[in-house]
């Protein structure tokens, strides 16, 4: 049987498969698209998602993250935390995603479409050449496509709505995310509190 990934590269593609991560709640995990196992700081459910911290050890630029993931919205938001003279110019950055929500494991699938925001001032939608070339390449299907298109495009439209302002919009979908800070860096397992936000 062909893979979706061995149908891009003999269409000369450049389009890799959609990312997988897995966040395993008991275990206090996140497994990358690369499967390197990253440790969490903290999850937190709620009844409209999953937060989590964790630093980002090795990455050039990155220092932690804080995400939130919204199965009803198909989203994930995240605030990254940069080394110093490695910030990008946005506050929020919003992956189009499937999120299936588990017991002890939550697990999101990547649809290539991003959102970058300024808060209150405005929000970029990013990858687009990528989405349709993964499209063409059958590495989404008909109904996956549209569904995430229909994520990205409620999301462009609720926050020109609320005037950029990802807060407000989300408060208007009965979500309330709350950001604690950035996490520690070298947890070691019994460690999972994050220092007060400033």
């Amino acid at each position: 049987m062909t893979t979706q990934h061995e149908i891009a590269e003999r269409l000369g593609l450049p389009v890799h498969p959609p990312k997988v991560e897995i966040f395993d709640l008991s275990a206090g995990t996140n497994t990358d698209p690369k499967g390197r196992v990253r440790m969490v700081a903290e999850f937190r459910r709620t009844q409209f998602g999953l937060y989590l911290a964790r630093s980002t050890p090795g990455h050039p630029r990155i220092a932690a993250l804080e995400s939130w993931l919204l199965p009803d919205l198909g989203l994930r938001v995240t605030r990254w935390y940069w080394h110093p003279g490695h910030a990008e110019d946005f506050d929020f950055y919003l992956d189009v995603v499937d999120v299936e929500p588990g017991e002890q494991q939550w697990r999101t699938v990547d649809h290539y479409l991003d959102l970058a925001v300024r808060d209150r001032h405005s929000a970029q939608l990013l990858d687009i050449d990528e989405f349709v070339v993964a499209v063409q390449a059958e590495l989404l299907d008909a109904e996956t496509a549209q569904r995430a298109m229909r994520h990205a495009c409620a999301a462009v439209d609720g926050l020109a709505r609320h005037q950029y302002d990802l807060a407000k919009w989300l408060r208007d979908n009965e979500i309330e995310l709350s950001w604690r800070g950035q996490p520690v860096e070298d947890l070691v397992p019994e460690q999972r509190m994050l220092p007060p936000t400033r």
